[in-house]
């Protein structure tokens, strides 16, 4: 499907206890190579550091990024969404995926819920003609 995907946005929060270096290099693996991140400092609520990291790409490059991650999908995680593929669509067609920081830290792309790495979806919308949890769905089964 060519042209299907408009823009991935890859983001979490980086807790003052974890390795910020580490989730970088993660969250780098979802999305092409040079993609640079948007770094946010940020305090919690007992005044602890807490860093917002997002990676935004469009186009043939947001392509590249979904079917990455698809590909490296595990299994199970693949068959959940196509089970619960209304829940992860909103109103405005965008797919919304929650990874599993920690496993996405030792290489391995899963959904997750607690502390998770966010990525939206946002599609081209003519590419939309049998609704948008299909077309997700097609794309699930096709790239992963």
């Amino acid at each position: 499907m060519k042209g299907a995907i408009q823009s991935v946005s890859v983001s979490c929060f980086v807790h003052a206890t974890e390795d910020e270096s580490l989730v970088t290099a993660a969250l780098a693996r979802l999305v092409p190579e040079g993609t640079v991140a948007k770094r946010e400092p940020l305090e919690g609520h007992y005044g602890n550091t807490i860093v917002h990291l997002e990676y935004h790409v469009t186009g043939a490059q947001a392509e590249k990024a979904l079917s990455g991650m698809l590909a490296k999908m595990r299994r199970a995680s693949k068959e959940e969404l196509l089970r619960e593929m209304p829940v992860h669509v909103d109103e405005h067609s965008s797919l919304y995926l929650r990874l599993d920081k920690q496993r996405l830290v030792h290489g391995e792309v899963a959904t997750g819920g607690a502390d998770p790495v966010r990525v939206k979806v946002k599609p081209r919308m003519f590419m939309l003609k049998n609704g948008a949890p299909m077309f997700y769905s097609e794309l699930i089964r096709g790239w992963g």
